[in-house]
């Protein structure tokens, strides 16, 4: 009766893999969805418990993901990864060779810490532009970037979920913890395999120039707009290069107005004055930042704030000229636009740089984005007026630049609690970013948003699919085939097999699905063979995460695809050579970690 009730729950188990397996491949659903699916499937028909159907929402993998989506969100808002994206950018030259040998290192280090999605998502504007300055193919750092977004997840166990995920089932296997830097040899040695590779190997990459889309979104970077230097405000005294530290390398001064003149003599160096008017520069994320700092007030709104009074909010939206409009031609002191539409212009952007320095002498012309402050209901009379063609929320997001400081303070204590084992990592991941969100170096909202609930969702959900695999025996049902095929190789050569069977089904499947159904087996093979479980479950979670075979086996990878204009044997014929490179050096490595391989070939 115990082999008919082990044999129905195989067969329920697997009539449920076999479905999941189709809607993941085939996406029908997106992949939260099919999870919860699968989890719900497994409680019906009795295959788990609801204890063990909901563990995974609170396992540790769950927390610490969600706990590093806050903590990069944080980064974001700060201007920390910018600024590091901009540091790249400076330091790759002119040269194709140097910019993939300064980029991928760096990018790798950030991706340690942070989601490789983000960082490729921060890095493809900067790269392009880069690109553009330096007149090289798109086509040929952006690949090499992607690629290593994708390796330096590789560098600690908290920066993939699939990691964290092979680390919880060997918890649950009675092997052990994994620290957070125990894979990292392991990413070390694939990151400068990756970089070498990709500086030997780029011929093999297209020559192809970033799409022109790209290049008009990049230049919206030139909002012209006044500052004023609040009375008694944190501004007041301090040098000029303070305020530009704090802003920016998107924030420029054209020019500097003291007791209603324009000054020549004040550079860098020369203290900010109360009532000092600015005459800037600056980015979206930028303008909002400046709106918002208590130090500053932008002119247009201290001047003519009073004529756009009212009993809500005030608020920031775009609105472009339209083509004939009466607005044409005519400067926005002439328009007297506060006492006309009772709304403030705060700034302006232009394609090309000719716009008055002073903001009340700007001429307007068709296509002009300007930044209106004012009531919304104010906005909604605008909107139905024939100068305007729409009015769009402004498109910014403030930085806490100020803040920087106290976040990478918070980061490494975080990093450091969980290094010593002080406090349990999920623990120190949690608190360092509730510590984020408590000292104000990212809002509650932006926190929450920066949360990408679908990879919570679906890693919550494919944790009991894994406890399912062992629970049903499924997982050393398949174990004891594959043993019988392997038992007389070399552990070498088994942990290839591993590392491929992951990385073929990535492919297909997330990092995390393809850790969670193939782990378990892993598991078991090892355990068949009498060999110890860390590197084989090490080397799924590697071939999942890292197998650089196709642009649909990485997000970020589809983020590049059509900026770098590539097509799919471009990723085939680059990522193969590549992927049997990183199989070798996964395998030797988790063999000289775990298994007391040699390291050197003549070890």
């Amino acid at each position: 009766m115990h082999f008919d009730h082990a044999l129905w729950s195989q067969i329920l188990f697997g009539l449920i893999l076999i479905g999941g397996l189709y809607l993941f491949i085939t996406e029908k659903l997106r992949i939260d969805i099919t999870a919860m699916l699968i989890l719900a499937a497994l409680v019906f028909t009795g295959v788990l418990d609801s204890r063990q159907a909901l563990s995974g929402f609170s396992s540790e993998p769950a927390i610490i993901v969600v706990a590093v989506f806050v903590i990069s969100g944080a980064l974001g808002a700060t201007g920390i990864s910018e600024r590091l994206g901009s540091l790249v950018e400076r330091l790759s030259g002119h040269s194709e060779g140097r910019t993939i040998a300064v980029v991928m290192p760096i990018v790798a280090v950030l991706s340690s810490f942070t989601h490789h999605v983000m960082v490729t998502a921060m890095m493809l504007p900067l790269l392009l532009r880069h690109a553009r300055k330096s007149k090289l193919p798109a086509s040929r750092v952006l690949m090499p970037m992607s690629l290593a977004a994708s390796l330096g997840t590789t560098l600690t166990l908290i920066s993939a979920p699939a990691f964290l995920l092979a680390n919880d089932m060997l918890q649950r296997a009675g092997v052990g913890n994994m620290g957070i830097f125990a894979i990292t040899p392991i990413g070390i040695a694939l990151v400068v395999l990756g970089t070498v590779y990709m500086l030997l190997a780029r011929w093999l990459l297209p020559k192809r120039s970033g799409g022109r889309a790209s290049e008009d979104y990049l230049r919206l970077d030139r909002y012209r707009t006044e500052l004023r230097i609040v009375r008694e405000g944190h501004w007041c005294t301090r040098p000029l290069s303070d305020l530009q530290k704090a802003l920016g390398e998107h924030f420029r001064l054209r020019g500097w107005i003291r007791d209603g003149r324009q000054r020549d003599d004040l550079g860098v160096s020369s203290p900010l004055l109360a009532d000092d008017v600015l005459l800037v520069e600056a980015a979206a994320d930028e303008l909002l930042s400046l709106h918002d700092d208590a130090g500053l007030d932008l002119n247009a709104i201290t001047r003519f704030g009073h004529l756009a009074s009212g009993e809500s909010t005030p608020q920031l939206v775009q609105a472009v000229v339209a083509p004939g409009s009466e607005f044409i031609g005519r400067s926005i002191r002439e328009l007297d636009f506060a006492r006309r539409f009772h709304t403030v212009i705060a700034g302006i952007w232009r394609r090309n740089e000719g716009v008055a320095n002073h903001l009340a002498d700007a001429r307007l012309q068709e296509g002009d984005l300007l930044v209106l402050w004012g009531q919304t209901e104010r906005f909604a009379e605008l909107a139905t007026h024939h100068g305007f063609l729409m009015l769009v929320p402004f498109a910014g997001e403030a930085k806490r630049r100020l803040r920087a400081p106290l976040t990478l303070t918070i980061l490494g204590l975080t990093v450091l609690a969980a290094v010593t084992e002080w406090i349990d990592a999920p623990l120190a991941f949690l608190f360092g970013a509730v510590a984020m969100v408590a000292t104000g170096c990212i809002d509650v909202e932006r926190a929450y948003r920066s949360i990408d609930v679908r990879i919570f969702t679906m890693i919550a959900g494919v944790i009991p699919l894994g406890i399912a695999m062992e629970q049903t025996g499924t997982a050393d049902l398949l174990a004891n085939g594959l043993s019988h095929l392997v038992s007389q190789w070399p552990p070498l050569a088994i942990l290839l097999v591993v590392f491929a069977l992951a990385a073929l089904l990535t492919q297909i499947m997330s990092d995390s699905a393809t850790t969670v159904l193939l782990g378990p087996i892993a598991i078991a093979l090892a355990q068949m063979l009498g060999l110890p479980p860390t590197p084989f479950v090490v080397c799924t979670a590697l071939g999942a995460v890292v197998a650089f075979l196709t642009p649909i086996g990485h997000h970020g990878n589809l983020l590049i695809l059509g900026p770098g204009q590539y097509r799919f044997s471009d990723f085939l014929r680059i990522g193969l050579p590549l992927t049997i490179l990183i199989g070798l050096v996964s395998a030797w490595m988790a063999r000289w970690l775990w298994m007391q391989g040699p390291l050197l070939p003549f070890g």
